[in-house]
């Protein structure tokens, strides 16, 4: 590797922010991504005495390598 080589980047997707939007952001930065990961967030909801989890959203993040 050359000392020149810039390191992986991890893009998040916001809260109010499209996929596109992000991406945009990611390419003005000088990246492209190469991975999308997706991770369920949940939350703990009390029925009946007992904790269940549910489904509450997703968070979506892209790993992305500069552009050459």
């Amino acid at each position: 590797m050359s000392k020149d080589t810039k390191k992986k980047q991890m893009y998040e997707v916001g809260e109010n922010e499209s996929i596109d939007e992000c991406l945009n952001r990611m390419k003005k930065d000088g990246y492209a991504p190469v991975r999308r990961m997706e991770k369920p967030i949940f939350k703990e909801v009390e029925r009946n005495g007992t904790v269940e989890y549910e489904p509450a959203g997703r968070q979506i993040i892209f790993e992305a390598r500069p552009v050459e």
